[in-house]
């Protein structure tokens, strides 16, 4: 039974980037499409009407579906892959790595990734004009709080949401390393933070974000060096 995935996502889409670690972690072999959210093409909205990346294709006995949604494609790779749970092994666990999840993808990228990453790159990318600094200023502010929680979490557990790691770590380190690749995560004021990255970096799954380079945004030379 032959399978195949496609997976369309933008490089600097903390979304995307959580389905690529997952796909990773999971060990699955995967085409990888750019896709450009503010301006998707009449293929990819057929696909997903939202316009919105990641989306992942999966091809199985000549039937191709289309999977859209970071979590619900992170939810089904732990279904059908064999691969150990990134979702945790008892409901409690996966209440607690889904509440995490939450947190990522809605607190922090509305607080942070949104105001950094949005105004600095994603305004540019789209031509949708100059950044707004006050928003930048309030990202650049915000990320300390949110810091300070993980390492308030890694204090109290081996991994974000317990003893091993999750679609939680995931979730954080899609948002921080986009961040990241704009230079403006400040490491050094947060050591156990930085500690639970600089694991979470040198995993084989990050390799791939590592590698990543985007025209007109070099990164910081901090960015793939595992021993930062």
């Amino acid at each position: 039974m032959s399978v195949t995935y496609r997976l369309y996502h933008h490089p600097l889409d903390a979304p995307s980037r959580r389905a690529r670690l997952a796909l990773a972690e999971k060990s699955v072999a995967c085409d990888f499409v750019i896709e450009k959210p503010w301006d998707p093409s009449a293929d990819f909205l057929a696909l997903n009407p939202s316009g919105e990346v990641p989306v992942l294709v999966v091809e199985q006995d000549k039937e191709r579906r289309a999977l859209s949604d970071a979590q619900a494609i992170c939810e089904y790779l732990d279904e059908t892959q064999a691969a150990a749970t990134l979702l945790g092994k008892d409901p409690f666990s996966r209440a607690e790595v889904r509440r995490l999840i939450g947190w990522f993808d809605r607190k922090f990228y509305r607080e942070v990734t949104l105001p950094l990453v949005g105004e600095k790159a994603l305004k540019r990318l789209a031509g949708a004009g100059e950044p707004d600094s006050l928003l930048i200023r309030s990202g650049c502010h915000n990320i300390h709080g949110h810091l300070d929680y993980i390492a308030w979490l890694t204090e109290r557990r081996n991994w974000l949401a317990g003893d091993g790691i999750t679609f939680a770590d995931l979730a954080a380190g899609a948002q921080l390393s986009v961040i990241d690749y704009l230079g403006d995560v400040p490491w050094d004021a947060h050591v156990l933070a930085k500690e639970w990255y600089a694991r979470l970096k040198s995993r084989p799954s990050f390799r791939g974000l590592l590698g990543d380079h985007i025209a007109g945004f070099p990164p910081p030379r901090h960015y793939a060096d595992l021993d930062f």
